[in-house]
């Protein structure tokens, strides 16, 4: 049992099953991110931890105590918006220290804590301002001061960075890390950026159609993607997948595609499964992240099994610390993240190397990673 247990939970209005038996266990101190795209339920779950909207079927407990029916104010959970929420005729100070002042904190109380907040993220000087005098940033800051100073036994976060600029996203977004590696509290977040729940979390449920398609850490979701869902949708540029044709080969297999110019090319398995060998003959979907496909130079040195290739390069797009560079593989537009002082332009043919140690299989018609 977990510190906080999603058990079989369903969400339905009328009819209509929007969530469908979601099993998650969140340990303490865990950091938890649900993503997926909009309408995936992501929000729907994390308002029935909140109380904010009714379970229909299953059961959710903090602590081993069940929630269900439990009115949100005695959940002891603190919830920070998209939209911040703060009362903008409150100073900062008050906005932070409102909802204990409500709870009957003795005003002692609420100082130390609302100058303990202050302190630990850097806010002192805006105690005294009113929200509207406040950067967007500064405002996510007061927001989750306000969620901070409760001591809650779960902080539950909806798409708290969607509002802010790119860069100041990233500095947000290192700093609710910082915050919870000194904390060590139990976050689950919600978010449809993907890099995100990459840098943030320490397990990842990745969400679609109102069912979790994988649960795992950060590492095992980019590495490991259970499904074509998961692959495309967890990683920037996302995971190229070329149909190819598993053969045998010096008894071993291969998958066998071809080139921008229609020359075959086999790609051979290091240690190929029993499940893969069942698929011999047949054709499925090879998936390998951009930095697996780079050129010779910029390779995997410790890799064990490197194929170089040749192919026509389509399009290169210089990135500052990289470039990608595109060619075709099987028919279809494959990115390579190749080192930022390679020398190809569009119609070159240029020598590609492809770590097959990076590669994973999926079946094209459950769409499942092949174990």
């Amino acid at each position: 049992m977990g510190f906080l247990d999603i058990s079989n939970a369903t969400k339905s209005y009328g009819a209509l099953e929007v969530l469908h038996k979601v099993d998650i266990q969140v340990e303490e101190g865990e950091f938890l991110v649900l993503v997926g795209p909009s309408g995936c339920g992501k929000s729907t779950l994390l308002n029935m931890i909140a109380g904010l909207e009714e379970i229909t079927t299953g059961e959710i407990a903090i602590k081993g105590t069940a929630m269900n029916g439990v009115h949100p104010s005695k959940r002891n959970i603190a919830m920070v918006f998209q939209s911040y929420a703060l009362y903008p005729n409150m100073t900062v100070g008050e906005n932070i220290t409102f909802g204990l002042e409500m709870h009957g904190v003795p005003k002692p109380e609420r100082e130390k804590a609302k100058a303990q907040v202050a302190k630990l993220l850097q806010i002192e000087q805006l105690l005294d301002r009113k929200p509207g005098q406040l950067s967007g940033g500064q405002r996510q800051r007061v927001a989750m001061g306000r969620a901070l100073v409760r001591d809650p036994d779960v902080f539950l976060f909806d798409e708290p960075l969607s509002n802010l600029d790119a860069k100041l996203r990233v500095d947000m977004r290192t700093e609710i890390k910082k915050l919870h590696q000194e904390l060590g509290t139990t976050i689950v977040y919600v978010t449809h950026d993907q890099i995100e729940a990459l840098t943030l979390s320490t397990r990842i449920a990745v969400m679609n159609g109102g069912y979790v398609q994988q649960l795992g850490t950060p590492k095992e979701i980019y590495d490991t993607p259970a499904n074509l869902f998961v692959a495309t949708f967890m990683g920037s540029p996302s995971m190229n997948l070329v149909p190819v044709r598993i053969v045998e080969q010096g008894g071993g297999l291969a998958a066998e595609t071809f080139n921008a110019a229609g020359e075959t090319v086999y790609l051979p398995f290091s240690a190929p499964s029993a499940e893969l060998r069942s698929y011999a003959g047949q054709t499925i979907t090879l998936g390998f992240r951009p930095e697996a496909f780079t050129d010779p130079g910029g390779a995997d040195r410790d890799a064990g099994n490197i194929v170089e290739l040749d192919s026509e390069v389509v399009v290169t797009e210089p990135a500052g610390s990289d470039t990608f560079v595109m060619t075709v593989l099987g028919g279809t537009e494959c990115n390579a993240r190749m080192r930022a002082d390679v020398q190809v332009r569009p119609g070159d043919i240029t020598r590609f190397a492809l770590n097959m140690d990076k590669a994973v299989v999926f079946d094209p018609k459950t769409e499942k990673r092949i174990p």
